[in-house]
């Protein structure tokens, strides 16, 4: 290949200097203004240009030169003629040159000055310079000689308002001309792919392709003929254009010209030929690459739609949208091995040109997705990455457009859709759902709309048969069921049944999840259930008798059964935070039964499920605060729930845990607004029992050590007396308080007492406070007025 590259090189340094040589003479003949050598050494000049040897892409490089002698060239013919020259006489002359590709240049240039002077009608010297140009059938050569015939009569056609407009028909000439010089030039780039070996045909393409403007230039001179109506383009351009199109069977050609003609000519001409223009794509070849060109006139109607209001009356007259329907189906039909990938653009094009230009036509979006669900049943899966893409951009369509899910839940064919993409793939588009969701702030407020939702939205709330967990992101995962967990929380209504049977079957599905997915959807709906038992606090329960009414009963029932299957998995942190909370709220709307079953779930999970010393004494100080709370026990079930809880803490692993356990525990025999909560005894058995532990503690920490430890504990537990003691317990004295002073100071004064800045500075702020309540005066001054609390 480098030796062809080099001897094209050569071939074109040797023309250009051919070229440039005999250009010298000529402009040295056009100084002396002599004709005759003018036209003698042009006509060798433009000899170089017969050339077979190079390449299109070298020989534009020599056209290019020889175009702009051809220039100087005119403009010497121009000055000829106002010196008195017969630019007829000229136009005889130079068809008596030696080479007839020297000699259609030379008559093409002077052709152009003759148009110019106005001697003759421009449309008839047009036609004899077209059809002349027809001795010239090499490829390449015929192409670029009818290209430089374009570039010289553009602003010259006999158009409408033109300085050459001649008689009544003389529009018609001009459009003829384009028209015929445009079909030849065509004829000429499709039979380039015919010249040389069959091993070059790559490359012959690509230099095709590279010079496909050369003929598009004349649909383009088409579209600026100033006299070319709707009609004229209906009756006559657009069928010859077509017809050409279609007739040259060649798909490079096919795929270009059809792409011009959508984007030099006007929309609203597209508009009113729909028909005439969508015929010739089923007659295409097979390799063309229709859905492109397709997809560009649809989204150029859409536009046209938007930035002209007053267009959409002809949409619905020329009925534009079932027209593009048919169109794709013909052509889907005509090209059987079309790829998935292309099916599917064509349809999302479609669609987004009907919610554009009949946004409030649900039943257009609807009959696109069912002409997909029929093009791909039958066939599994989708597993084409560009072809799944698509269906994401063609689902996301209606979400864009309406802002709001609901919309999209109305068309009964987009679960089908969605049916054909794999696991993965139906992941990231029911994200896309969720994400448009939030974005919009959308209320989803009937059981019949969630019920669809979470049908489109399986392929996370579901486990996959086909999913390998090694192929889980850990991050993707967690992000994903978040945000499932976020679309839980805004599902929502204000009438008490309808939002039970949203949470019936929120429930039923998130069931489905499998136990890696139960630890992110469970507390999000137990959540959105106990905000229903809050609204129904307080209101009398069922008071006609309806079998068929929301209480509170029937969702705690609920709430047991999914936290009994979050047990199953199983995480006994998670679930007894849960149970806690569903005991909470059961307290509130006084079912003690309720309530107690719910803490006895808690406590079985405590024994059975949490052996971790770090997480049980999390869960005992989780059971020990919700407890205090409780107001519904009564007598009975308090003491056997406040037993249970003391005896845990007793028997916590290590004695610093097992002391703040027990001294928490004091604040289940004390609650401050329940006079029948008030057992002054047994909140300084508690801190007397804590005492005993943190004294063991020092006495372990002596054994095995050799010191005594921190004084931390003693001090957590003077200001859980000081703290009753305001409350005003009977059982916690002065005398108590002082005795626990003087312990902890002669401790922190003892040797083998470990250093310990924390519990000094501590204790150090105790005192102050105990100081600080002295001076206040008062009732609370009065009371403390007895401690000593010097530190030494």
């Amino acid at each position: 290949m480098t030796g062809v590259a080099e001897d094209e090189e050569k071939w074109l340094a040797s023309a250009v200097a051919g070229l440039q040589q005999n250009a010298f003479h000529m402009h040295r003949a056009m100084d002396s203004n002599n004709l005759r050598d003018a036209l003698k050494f042009s006509a060798q000049m433009l000899s170089e240009l017969r050339t077979s040897k190079l390449s299109p892409h070298k020989y534009y490089e020599l056209y290019m030169r020889a175009f702009d002698e051809l220039r100087k060239l005119e403009i010497f013919f121009k000055e000829e003629a106002r010196r008195g020259c017969s630019i007829v006489d000229l136009y005889e002359l130079v068809q008596h040159a030696g080479n007839i590709l020297p000699r259609l240049y030379l008559l093409c240039t002077v052709g152009s000055v003759y148009i110019r002077s106005k001697e003759a009608p421009a449309k008839d010297i047009l036609k004899d310079l077209v059809e002349m140009c027809r001795g010239i059938q090499h490829p390449l050569r015929g192409l670029f000689l009818r290209s430089y015939l374009s570039q010289v009569s553009r602003d010259k056609l006999p158009d409408i308002g033109s300085e050459y407009e001649g008689d009544a028909d003389t529009l018609t000439d001009a459009v003829e001309f384009v028209l015929q010089n445009f079909t030849e030039m065509n004829k000429l780039w499709v039979r380039m792919q015919h010249q040389g070996p069959a091993r070059d045909k790559d490359k012959r393409e690509k230099e095709r392709s590279e010079l496909r403007d050369l003929v598009g230039k004349n649909l383009h001179v088409l579209s600026q003929i100033e006299g070319i109506d709707l009609d004229m383009y209906k009756e006559t351009v657009l069928p010859r254009v077509l017809e050409q199109v279609v007739n040259c069977k060649d798909e490079l050609a096919q795929f270009y010209l059809m792409d011009c003609i959508i984007q030099v000519f006007p929309d609203e001409y597209h508009l009113q030929t729909l028909e005439v223009l969508l015929s010739a794509f089923p007659q295409l070849q097979p390799g063309v690459d229709i859905k492109t060109v397709l997809s560009q006139l649809m989204e150029r109607l859409s536009n046209y739609a938007a930035s002209c209001s007053d267009a959409l009356p002809e949409f619905l007259q020329v009925e534009a949208f079932s027209k593009l329907n048919n169109a794709i189906g013909k052509v889907i039909e005509a090209q059987p091995d079309m790829p998935a990938f292309g099916a599917v653009t064509l349809y999302s094009s479609l669609l987004k040109f009907s919610l554009h230009v009949h946004p409030d036509r649900l039943d257009h979006a609807d009959q696109v997705m069912g002409s997909c669900v029929k093009q791909f049943s039958g066939k599994g899966k989708i597993e084409d990455s560009k072809a799944t893409k698509q269906i994401i951009s063609l689902l996301s369509a209606p979400l864009e457009k309406y802002n709001s899910v609901v919309t999209a839940l109305k068309l009964s064919n987009y679960p089908r859709v969605m049916e054909f993409l794999d696991n993965e793939t139906n992941k990231v588009m029911a994200s896309v759902i969720i994400q448009s969701i939030m974005k919009n702030n959308t209320c989803i407020s009937t059981a019949e709309k969630v019920e669809a939702l979470f049908e489109l939205l399986k392929g996370l709330i579901k486990d996959s048969e086909e999913t390998v967990d090694d192929e889980i992101d850990e991050d993707d995962f967690k992000e994903e069921q978040n945000s499932v967990a976020r679309l839980i929380q805004m599902l929502c209504n204000d009438e008490p049944e309808e939002m039970f049977k949203i949470i019936g079957i929120v429930k039923k599905h998130i069931l489905t999840g499998g136990p890696k997915r139960l630890p992110f959807t469970v507390p999000p709906l137990v959540f959105s259930s106990l905000k229903l038992v809050r609204q129904l606090q307080g209101q009398e329960e069922n008071p006609f008798g309806n079998q068929e009414a929301t209480t509170p009963k029937k969702i705690f029932q609920l709430l047991n059964q999914v936290i009994e299957a979050l047990c199953s998995i199983p995480v006994p942190d998670l679930s007894l935070r849960l149970y806690l909370q569903c005991a909470e709220a059961a307290n509130d709307c006084d079912l003690e039964p309720v309530a107690c079953e719910f803490f006895t779930q808690a406590y079985i999970l405590y024994e059975e499920e949490i052996s971790d010393s770090k997480a049980q004494v999390t869960a005992l100080n989780l059971i020990i605060g919700t407890l205090q709370r409780m107001h519904v026990f009564g007598i009975e079930n308090r003491d056997t729930l406040t037993h249970k809880a003391t005896g845990y803490s007793a028997k916590l692993l290590k004695k610093p845990d097992q002391c703040r356990a027990v001294y928490a525990c004091s604040h289940l025999f004390w609650v401050d607004d329940q006079d029948n909560m008030k057992d002054g005894e047994r909140v300084l058995l508690c801190l007397k029992r804590a005492l005993r532990i943190a004294n063991a503690a020092q006495q372990m920490s002596s054994a095995t050590r050799g010191s005594t430890g921190s004084v931390s504990l003693f001090v957590e537990i003077l200001n859980k007396y000081l703290y009753f003691f305001e409350k005003g317990n009977p059982q916690i004295t002065v005398a108590s308080i002082q005795s626990l002073i003087e312990l902890i100071n002669t401790e922190m004064q003892n040797d083998s007492t470990t250093s310990d800045p924390a519990a000094d500075a501590f204790f150090a702020s105790t005192l102050r406070y105990i100081g600080f309540q002295k001076q206040k005066g008062g009732a609370m001054g009065e009371k403390y007025g007895t401690i000593n609390a010097s530190d030494s």
